[in-house]
């Protein structure tokens, strides 16, 4: 107590300092983050690689009273709304996994993309149906996260039997469920329900692949990431490293974009702050996906007067087909 009364004002100050970076408000921060290079996160018996593929990418932070005054000094910090980030009837939490769900689905997407453009062998061992995102107007008590096994008894292997399943029940019919989520299995329910005139339950779903490949992969993924703007440049370094040719050519080449089963490339946010990135780390070539993302690339270059050339793509053929043409 002696020690608490001499020092009251150092605990005060200290427990304000403490406050200040705990307490968050309702807001996003987003920044340019850098660049990083996929080849790191490839584990593969490949061969050699002259340039790089690398992933640009946006760092985002809880708003904060520091991390809000550093944004009104520092032009390269947006403050954006939660309700912008975040989905209706979705909590923070929720976010973050469907986040990470969007990374995992965009790398297994890639994988197969890259190894079947390459004529490598792959086979799909498991297909897992993780729930995404669950509608405010649904009826259950699933999760965010959890992966359905089974519906009344039939095992899932696939989006297509969750709707065949559906098909065969009414509106207001209580269904059972058998999920996983964190390596453990619940039993859980949901009902169907009628949505834009068609029998549903109110749940979105990502599909993500395990599969058998050869030479066999891994795609290391760090805690702290998420999203799936790495699926275009992930499928094109898997598919350098099988294939003898280097596509890179010595470049140091950026992008971004997301990537579907069939190599299809999709539009993705953070255009402005991946071509800093880029630009700042004196890359060769950015990659981005055609329509919206790539005029606002060419139209932020024009303005900054930016060195770097930006090529937009709209599938993973298309990025192979102008990288080997590269002299």
């Amino acid at each position: 107590m002696k020690y608490i009364k001499s020092n009251y004002k150092f605990i005060l100050v200290i427990l304000s300092i403490m406050l200040l970076f705990l307490i968050e408000f309702p807001y996003y921060i987003e920044t340019p983050g850098g660049i990083d290079n996929m080849q790191d996160r490839i584990e593969i018996d490949g061969y050699e690689i002259e340039g790089s593929f690398n992933v640009a990418y946006v760092r985002e932070y809880r708003a904060t009273i520091p991390t809000l005054i550093i944004s009104l000094l520092n032009k390269n910090w947006d403050v954006i709304k939660e309700d912008d980030v975040l989905l209706e009837n979705e909590s923070v939490d929720d976010y973050i996994t469907r986040d990470k769900l969007f990374m995992k689905e965009s790398i297994s997407n890639a994988i197969y993309v890259a190894y079947t453009k390459a004529e490598k062998q792959i086979k799909v061992l498991d297909t897992n149906s993780v729930i995404l995102y669950i509608d405010k107007n649904s009826d259950t008590n699933l999760k965010v996260g959890d992966t359905i096994l089974e519906i009344e008894g039939n095992k899932i292997t696939n989006k297509e039997d969750i709707v065949e399943i559906i098909k065969k029940y009414n509106i207001g019919d209580k269904l059972n469920f058998k999920v996983k989520n964190s390596n453990k299995e619940y039993n859980r329910y949901a009902k169907v329900i009628e949505l834009e005139n068609e029998k549903k339950l109110g749940i979105l779903l990502v599909t993500l692949n395990e599969y058998e490949a050869n030479p066999s992969i891994n795609v290391k993924i760090e805690d702290n990431e998420s999203g799936s703007s790495a699926g275009l440049i992930a499928a094109l370094t898997i598919y350098n490293n099988l294939v003898k040719e280097d596509i890179t050519h010595g470049l140091t080449i950026v992008g971004t974009g997301t990537i579907d089963i069939n190599g299809n490339v999709g539009s993705i946010g953070g255009v402005s702050y991946k071509l800093k990135s880029a630009e700042a780390e004196g890359a060769d070539i950015f990659l981005v996906p055609k329509g919206e993302n790539y005029e606002e690339a060419i139209k932020i270059k024009k303005e900054k007067k930016y060195k770097i050339k930006i090529i937009g793509v709209s599938t993973f053929e298309e990025a192979i087909e102008y990288l080997t043409k590269i002299r």
